[in-house]
Formats: structure tokens, sequence, C-alpha cells
């Protein structure tokens, strides 16, 4: 049975939350390079060249954003 998109994205995005916050708490990467990672993917998205699905790329720079202003990625005091 074939898994639709928007479950098998909110699957990787759980998963890539989990693997940052995990990467954190080892003391791997702080929290800085954490937000520089999140900070580069929403870039990407938010400069995709035209042409392609704009609305598609600015809800998903949209959605990068709110996690770094929610700190969802960051276990922070």
């Amino acid at each position: 049975m074939p898994v639709p998109n928007d479950i098998a994205g909110l699957a990787a995005l759980s998963i890539c939350e989990s693997l940052l916050l995990a990467l954190n708490d080892r003391k791997i990467l702080p929290e800085n390079e954490i937000v520089g990672v999140l900070s580069d993917a929403a870039a990407a998205h938010m400069h995709a060249p035209a042409g392609g699905d704009d609305a598609m790329h600015a809800a998903v720079a949209a959605l990068i954003n709110g996690i770094l202003a929610g700190g969802n990625s960051v276990r922070r005091p």
C-alpha cells in the first residue's frame, strides 16, 4: 500500500527533529549549529528557483521557520 506524501513528510519531519534533539542531547551539535541547519533549510526553500511549485516552497520555509520560532528541535530550559 503506497504511503501518501503528507504522511511520509510528517514521518520524515518527526525523525529529523528527533535526530536533532539527540545530536544536541549528546553534545554532538550545539544549539547554534542546529539552528543553522534549520535556517539553511528554510533559506533553500525561500530562494528556490522560480517556476517550480512556489507555494510548496513557501509553505516548507514557513514550517521550518515555525519550528525555529517554537524551539521544537532544541530542548530549551
